[in-house]
């Protein structure tokens, strides 16, 4: 609920409205303030940003007698063009009140036309790309609900596309179809096809809607008592970016889908050279023969899987190295503290030699340790105070032995801790294995499938902000197109990441510190002349870095995306 509020700042006093939502991120409420106008300093009468009053009118309320706040005149006025003359300080004002954001749009425009993805993105859906764009460059940029999109887009010069309130962003969602996505994704992997390994992932989407026929009850990942869709998605672990995505009913598990997904991106890319990475949730002996014998026996994938300690010779392979496997011989590196990995051949079970990668973390089993002690101790102490606690008695049932004493009066009640679950949830803790038909190294192994956490995260957040954690839209065409906004968006920030991680800036700054960094160059409008401000250097770095031309202070216009064209083939000698 919106309520508008008055803000007093030397002689001026400016209108605010504020908005309360539900923060997904912090688990609570909270709320966001955002200037909409201020009262005009002769009249005494509120006046308002044009942006506002569109929205109001969008919503359909009235906005008679409402005046509009046209800095643009002040602008002018403050600086000798009207008939007034004013102070230095409504000069400044004037001008602080036209500034815009102009970093992050030109950063990520720049990132987007890089990839080749802003001119496909233009070619498949020519009357919505550029609403599309902004609402996924608002992804990026704000860790906020797709709610404050507008206020946003108002804020930031150069994204060309209009007013984006709730209204406008909801006509976008139903404005493009399967069609335009379609060609969308094929063109985007024949952009980029022929460079990539392919790893695979799966998330759920719920939904309280009853008219998307791919809605459906199943193995819920957010613990949700809701129907909901699967969203399979593809990415290179090359380059980190998405490649291709897909939508399954919300009934089928992570085994079932691994053929259907194979079978049609196989269909989309032809004959080429695929290896596929895959978490422990599509892991079964059916799914390593489709791998290894192809779809119809046509092709053979190449793939990384992790392996669930559901299966005995994962166990086994944990045993048969918990001795030896802590020695600097093994050392595997990561982003953090080094672990230990081990490669072994065998059978598995699998009816032909692959490689096993077995790997340690030593600080994550020490951590992991302790906090399961702490646990089953603290539970052990609370059954001593509250033995009938009906919220942790499935608890107490796993982990301890109660004895109660029954008919024996002279006698306390007696808790154990039952050491042998104990022993068995940590036999494992610490450890995975990861089994391949091609990969030797472990760590190769280890660096290929931790590249899926980058995309995994990054399309975590977006599925979030974007109001995919609850598909609040009615009909496939809706639920698609939010989803296919977070793809762009999932593109573009796997892009800048692959960057970031090459060019080593991750040492000196976040992705949210590199967003914010950007943040600070700013224009302003004064008049009809635009004026953009000194780009500092750690901005000039960060431009650098990705091979991004400095913006041209005189054109600040935003370029036009290149349409997209096939490469010319090499001249012969």
């Amino acid at each position: 609920m919106a309520s508008i509020t008055k803000q007093r700042m030397g002689k001026y006093t400016y209108l605010n409205v504020s908005v309360s939502f539900w923060d997904p991120e912090k688990k609570r409420p909270d709320n966001e303030k955002v200037r909409i106008g201020k009262i005009d300093l002769h009249s005494g009468e509120p006046v308002y940003k044009q942006e506002y009053l569109d929205k109001l009118v969008a919503a359909g309320e009235s906005i008679e007698g409402m005046r509009v706040w046209d800095k643009s005149k002040e602008a002018m006025g403050a600086i000798g063009g009207g008939s007034g003359c004013a102070s230095a300080t409504e000069t400044a004002e004037a001008i602080l009140d036209s500034v815009k954001d102009f970093g992050v749009v030109y950063f990520l425009r720049s990132v987007a036309e890089k990839t080749g993805m802003l001119g496909i993105l233009r070619d498949a859906l020519p009357d919505a790309w550029k609403e599309v764009f902004a609402l996924a460059c608002y992804l990026i940029a704000e860790d906020k609900p797709v709610m404050y999109c507008e206020e946003w887009a108002a804020s930031n010069y150069g994204l060309d596309a209009g007013s984006m309130s709730s209204q406008r962003v909801s006509d976008l969602l139903a404005s493009f179809g399967y069609q335009e996505r379609n060609s969308f994704y094929k063109s985007w992997h024949e952009h980029i096809r022929g460079r990539e390994y392919i790893a695979l992932d799966i998330t759920s989407v719920s939904s309280y809607s009853g008219q998307i026929e791919a809605c459906e009850r199943g193995y819920n990942r957010d613990g949700d008592d809701l129907p909901q869709v699967n969203i399979c998605m593809l990415f290179g672990e090359d380059s980190k970016l998405p490649v291709y995505q897909t939508v399954y009913s919300g009934s089928l598990n992570d085994v079932t889908t691994l053929r259907s997904t194979i079978a049609e991106f196989a269909a989309l890319v032809g004959k080429v050279d695929i290896m596929v990475v895959m978490d422990k949730g599509f892991f079964s002996l059916d799914n390593i023969k489709l791998l290894l014998n192809g779809e119809g026996g046509k092709q053979r994938y190449r793939f990384l899987i992790g392996v669930p300690f559901t299966n005995d010779f994962a166990k086994g392979l944990v045993e048969s190295e918990r001795a030896d496997i802590d020695s600097i011989e093994n050392v595997v590196l990561t982003n953090s503290s080094p672990i230990r990995g081990k490669h072994k051949r065998g059978d598995w079970g699998c009816g032909v030699e692959l490689s096993a990668h077995v790997f340690c973390n030593p600080e994550k089993a020490v951590k992991e340790r302790n906090e399961l002690f702490g646990y089953v101790t603290s539970l052990s102490r609370e059954a001593y105070a509250n033995p009938q606690n009906d919220r942790l008695w499935n608890e107490y049932c796993h982990y301890l032995n109660i004895d109660w004493p029954h008919n024996r009066p002279d006698e306390t009640l007696k808790v154990g801790i039952r050491e042998e679950v104990v022993t068995k949830e940590l036999a494992t803790t610490g450890w995975f294995v990861l089994l391949s038909n091609h990969i030797e190294d472990p760590q190769v192994a280890h660096d290929i499938y931790r590249n899926k956490d980058v995309v995994e995260k990054s399309f975590s957040r977006y599925k979030n902000n974007l109001g995919l954690d609850r598909l609040r839209v009615h009909g496939d065409d809706r639920m698609q197109n939010k989803i296919f906004v977070a793809f762009i968006a999932l593109i573009i920030a796997s892009s800048i990441n692959g960057t970031m991680k090459e060019q080593g800036l991750f040492k000196r700054m976040t992705f949210d510190k590199l967003i914010l960094a950007l943040a600070k160059l700013k224009s302003a409008t004064v008049g009809v002349k635009t004026i953009l401000r000194p780009v500092t250097k750690v901005q000039s770095d960060i431009l650098k870095a990705f091979d991004i031309k400095p913006p041209d202070y005189d054109t600040l216009e935003p370029p036009v995306p290149k349409r997209r064209g096939r490469k010319p083939k090499p001249k012969s000698e």
